[in-house]
């Protein structure tokens, strides 16, 4: 796989996200932190992926393809490092030479020597690095944004009946320079007659609310 020169230095983001990201998109060469939440990792690289930029996922296990596919992530320009054990800052960096946006979950504390080394070979190379953490960790050293869950509720339920119809999420980004940006998503469910309730199924569209 070999990497093509950006002809832009944004990444093709989803409407949603642009008020909360530095520049209303994903700037090719930066770090992203994520606090605990698959569903904004995965719609951060949604529109990327569609418009053909590869992207990979290193150390989370759980990161499922027939949802990735279900929020328009191309499975076939993905690649997944689901255990890279103590290797995984090497293999983060390594994809990052060939993979336009690399998804990580740090596996222990990054400091500030590693991550600025890293963030030169982002620049050079043009990728972009999404930290996945756990909630209330603290962000990866130089995150352009911070983006967190605060939170979320869904909608569709009647009393004792029905199905959820769309989930309404509130997000915080902590920006690098600048105040707290917070924004209300829509992200509609997708629920047939049939469906179980028990079962969260991601949906294709975002869309902010307020």
């Amino acid at each position: 796989m070999e990497r093509t020169r950006l002809d832009t230095r944004a990444l093709p983001t989803l409407p949603a996200f642009m008020s909360l990201l530095p520049g209303g998109a994903l700037q090719a060469g930066s770090v992203y932190s994520v606090a605990g939440s698959m569903t904004l990792v995965m719609g951060l690289l949604a529109a990327a992926s569609a418009d053909g930029a590869w992207c990979g996922v290193v150390g989370v296990p759980e990161f499922g393809a027939e949802a990735a596919a279900r929020f328009g992530i191309e499975l076939g320009r993905l690649v997944l490092v689901r255990e890279p054990g103590r290797s995984w800052l090497s293999v983060a960096a390594a994809l990052a030479d060939a993979l336009a946006i690399v998804v990580v979950r740090p596996g222990d504390r990054v400091g500030d020597a590693e991550a600025a080394k890293l963030a030169a070979r982002l620049r050079q190379r043009g990728a972009v690095l999404i930290s996945l953490l756990p909630e209330g960790a603290p962000a990866w050293p130089g995150s352009e944004a911070a983006l967190a869950v605060t939170e979320s509720r869904w909608a569709g339920i009647g009393r004792g009946h029905g199905y959820p119809r769309e989930r309404l999420v509130t997000v915080r980004s902590e920006v690098r320079s600048g105040r707290p940006r917070v924004a209300q998503l829509r992200l509609p469910g997708d629920y047939g007659r049939d469906a179980r309730p028990a079962v969260a199924v991601p949906a294709l569209r975002w869309e902010r609310v307020s």
